[in-house]
């Protein structure tokens, strides 16, 4: 395949885990195959007469000290390029949402972008796993506390309660009706009544691990089990969950499958699944992770069935 012209939109590239991030391994795979990677962040984005244009740099990455180098800044329209990968990190602000209406004018036909923008105004990565019922704990979303309370004790009086926008197990509390201090909680989490908030099921299998299982194309690639510290119930890698090798089960295959029609029609092409307990918990889909991880306990180098993937998609745009 002829090199292809690569806009990475990401977080600043300094700060990034070179030993952890996935966005770091795509860029070293696709970079690796001759194709030029170009770095970009949300604020070097603008529109100008209806066409998108960005602010970029040629980006070379390696596994050294420092991990990067930057070229000089170029201005050019998005369309220029054959491939823009959408990886900025969650928080899902104002920022990120006008920087989706802005790719969304990227003519697809020119330009194949990844994940689709208008897939990732649409999922929120909570609120996602609500279109499948049938595979997610028992939940309730709201805002009035004695709702949410009333919930609780149905449940048996625990539960786990999620902001709707946080990232990385921010904001995850645990909720116990004999605990003094529930009520407070809720006051802070709902912002007395007035912030919606996810209440969910608690789900003991948690101690054993929140496995996250990353698609392709609607097709599970790979998982990581991630358990976490006595002392918590969330096993996200950032509060010090371990990472430990795990399978893709029959359960976790059925609960792919559910999803990934709506996924790929959604365009959300790479997407990391939270599975607890056989149950869908959250659906990741703006800058997923857990490939390096994955690739550590079995083996793998899954990033190369990631630029395969796109190489394949430019391969269609441009027919």
């Amino acid at each position: 395949m002829p090199s292809l012209r690569i806009g990475v939109v990401m977080d600043p590239i300094e700060k990034i885990n070179i030993d952890k991030d996935t966005t770091f391994v795509l860029m070293l795979e696709a970079q690796q195959r001759g194709h030029e990677v170009y770095f970009m962040e949300l604020d070097d984005l603008f529109i100008r007469g209806g066409t998108p244009h960005g602010r970029f740099r040629r980006l070379r990455v390696a596994r050294t000290t420092p991990h990067y180098d930057l070229g000089d800044y170029i201005t050019g329209a998005l369309e220029d390029f054959d491939v823009i990968l959408m990886r900025k990190d969650p928080p899902f602000d104002m920022k990120f949402f006008f920087a989706t209406h802005l790719l969304s004018l990227v003519d697809e036909r020119e330009c194949f972008v990844m994940n689709d923008p208008k897939g990732l105004r649409e999922a929120n990565e909570k609120l996602y796993a609500l279109k499948f019922p049938e595979q997610i704990p028992q939940t309730l979303v709201a805002s009035d506390m004695e709702r949410l309370k009333v919930f609780m004790n149905e449940l048996g009086g625990e539960m786990i309660i999620k902001p709707l926008d946080g990232c990385g197990g921010s904001g995850v509390f645990y909720l116990n009706q004999s605990d003094r201090n529930t009520n407070s909680i809720l006051e802070a989490a709902t912002d007395n009544g007035r912030r919606l908030i996810m209440g969910q099921r608690y789900l003991p299998e948690i101690r054993q691990g929140d496995k996250r299982i990353i698609m392709l194309n609607g097709e599970p690639l790979g998982a990581v089990l991630r358990v976490p510290l006595e002392t918590e119930t969330r096993g996200n890698i950032h509060v010090g969950g371990q990472c430990v090798k795990t399978e893709v089960t029959a359960r976790d295959r059925d609960i792919c499958a559910a999803l990934a029609p709506l996924l790929v029609a959604d365009g959300l092409y790479l997407v990391g699944l939270d599975v607890i307990g056989g149950f869908l918990t959250e659906v990741n889909v703006t800058s997923p992770t857990g490939i390096q991880e994955i690739n550590a306990l079995d083996g793998v180098r899954l990033e190369t069935q990631v630029i395969d993937f796109v190489e394949r998609q430019v391969e269609e745009t441009h027919g």
